[in-house]
């Protein structure tokens, strides 16, 4: 999986990559705290929580997407999943909510800044 972060504002771009076995249980973590998370964004990209995303491994070697709740009720940011070489928005995830990944398949996840141009792109691929 990588992240890229980008902005209009004159934001460096970063490119982070990260892998996971597909073994029951591996949890891979984005967001802001280095020390609980493997892809971090800036500390000052408030639109993304200290803890914002979790990619979870399931009991078949399958991958889940889950937003985590922060500490707001109405989140700084949206979530959208895109699966395969798919154009668009892509379907949005709810906050706090699940996503499955299909087995065997690409695609991003986008962290969208609901305040400015930022976001966050985070690709994955899955073996069979």
């Amino acid at each position: 999986m990588a992240t890229v972060a980008d902005g209009d504002a004159g934001a460096t771009a970063g490119m982070v990559m990260a892998e996971a076995d597909s073994t029951p249980g591996s949890v891979l973590r984005v967001g802001r705290d280095a020390a609980l998370c493997r892809l971090v964004t800036p500390d000052d990209w408030l639109f993304v929580s200290r803890v914002h995303l979790e990619f979870r491994c399931g009991p078949g070697g399958e991958w889940s997407l889950n937003w985590l709740r922060g500490s707001q009720d109405d989140p700084a940011s949206e979530v959208r999943l895109r699966v395969g070489a798919a154009q668009g928005p892509g379907r949005p995830v709810p906050y706090g909510g699940v996503a499955e990944l299909p087995r065997g398949a690409s695609g991003e996840v986008v962290v969208l800044d609901r305040s400015g141009p930022r976001t966050v792109n985070i690709g994955f691929y899955q073996e069979n």
